[in-house]
């Protein structure tokens, strides 16, 4: 058998199907230089984007698998590269052997990324729509995947674009009164400088309420159950979840551990942790369930401390609140089917009934309204926490710019900082180091 060609590492492969069995199975390769791959294991190089229906073949001639080969010529495809899109049966022995074949021919593994990473670099995508992807791969609702597709085909990016068209412009009318300083005031003034900034400042604001919107839908909100025991946080969960997750008993100190479940109100991402109840006990395994409460406690979003409507809030309900860290919190008054209360929400308070389901609803919306949901439906699009601080970085220094108006150099230069910030969003201004990270999260094959 002849030596391998050398591996080059400008040709990379992988698995892009997900790990375990199914119908279809497809191994990608990209780079510059793939025909001589392609017909090693095709025994032909397959008309450029066209379905071609062939063999796989390993390197005696001997078939591995039969399948559709689809070839996509630089730059039209996803990498911007030459694409080879190998599609198989979906069982991971055989897609494995067509993937060693790939490497034996002189490809390299993928890394996690890797793909992606080359869309943006070779200008196919900007950063935010190459996130876009793997918020698209990994969305957990109907609401989170549109908003991931919206990312991916370019709604946030060209916000991002339009506020940094508007900066541009302003930043080259203040730049240019720099050479006029004795008439730079004025001259602001007529060309309405100070206006065309609200409105950056006006469409910089709205930009960020869907961001936080679309970060909501990414990333969901961590909602710990804390009360007494018995008090019906199990209860609670069970209802909330739509099945029995958790064990319900009259005994205290059923729940020692946390008990987690993600569930979904209008399409944000929820993820419910029960937890042990807070009370003095000498039970050692208690005692770490309890403890585990506090850790989660810690981490939450929202914290729902649950009472026993009978007797509200107690002693020992105040010193569990007086314990909270800084958290969103919400008080519900449990077991209305028992007192004969109505479900009521007052402020931060809710009447109802966890074995019953009464007033739940009212919990759902009163949490959407915590977490600062709006329902933006077709408006909101995928983002990141680090959008967010891209975005309030540049909100920042256009509030420095609209303080430090009268002199000219610091306005110029708080509004050049402020383009920089937005710039990031979209890769335009990105370390390498940033890039490393964000596509080592990526899935490999992507």
């Amino acid at each position: 058998m002849a030596n391998p060609p050398p591996a080059r590492p400008d040709l990379i492969a992988a698995i892009a199907t997900a790990p375990g069995r199914g119908g279809v199975g497809v191994v990608r390769v990209s780079g510059a230089d793939i025909a001589p791959l392609a017909a090693a294991i095709l025994g032909r190089v397959p008309v450029p984007r066209h379905a071609t229906y062939t063999r796989f073949l390993d390197s005696q001639g001997e078939v591995l698998d039969e399948g559709i080969a689809l070839y996509f010529t630089a730059p039209h495809s996803f990498t911007g590269e030459h694409v080879l899109e190998l599609q198989g049966h979906g069982g991971p022995v055989v897609l494995n052997l067509i993937l060693e074949r790939c490497i034996e021919l002189g490809a390299r593994l993928a890394e996690p990324g890797e793909f992606s990473r080359r869309a943006f670099l070779n200008g196919k995508l900007d950063l935010a729509q190459a996130e876009a992807v793997a918020d698209l791969i990994d969305a957990a609702s109907t609401e989170a995947a549109r908003s991931a597709v919206r990312s991916l085909s370019g709604a946030f990016s060209l916000r991002i674009a339009e506020l940094v068209e508007g900066l541009t412009r302003l930043r080259m009318l203040v730049e240019a009164t720099l050479d006029f300083p004795e008439e730079e005031i004025d001259f602001l003034r007529d060309a309405d400088a100070f206006g065309r900034l609200d409105a950056i400042d006006a469409s910089l604001a709205a930009v960020r309420a869907q961001a936080k919107q679309g970060v909501l839908l990414r990333e969901g909100l961590t909602v710990v159950l804390i009360g007494q025991p018995n008090v019906g946080k199990s209860s609670l969960l069970n209802q909330l979840a739509g099945f029995e997750a958790a064990i319900v008993t009259e005994i205290a100190g059923t729940t020692r551990d946390t008990v987690r479940e993600a569930i979904q109100i209008q399409g944000v991402p929820l993820h419910l942790i029960d937890t042990a109840g807070l009370r003095d006990t000498d039970d050692a395994v208690e005692k770490i369930g309890i403890a585990r409460t506090w850790a989660a406690v810690e981490k939450a979003d929202v914290a729902l401390l649950l009472v026993d409507a009978a007797h509200g809030l107690g002693e020992r309900e105040a010193a569990i609140l007086q314990r909270l860290p800084e958290v969103a919190r919400l008080t519900l008054h449990n077991k209305i089917d028992v007192t004969f209360d109505a479900p009521r929400v007052v402020g931060d308070e809710i009447w109802l009934s966890a074995r019953t389901g009464a007033g739940v609803d009212l919990l759902r919306d009163k949490l959407l309204e915590t977490a600062g949901w709006q329902a933006a439906g077709e408006g909101a699009f995928m983002a990141r926490a680090r959008h967010l601080d891209a975005l309030s970085r540049a909100a920042g220094h256009l509030a420095a710019a609209r303080e430090s108006a009268a002199q000219l150099e610091l306005f110029a230069e708080e509004l050049r900082l402020a383009q920089a910030a937005l710039s990031e969003i979209t890769g335009e201004f990105t370390a390498d180091d940033l890039l490393g990270e964000i596509f080592s999260k990526f899935c490999i094959g992507k």
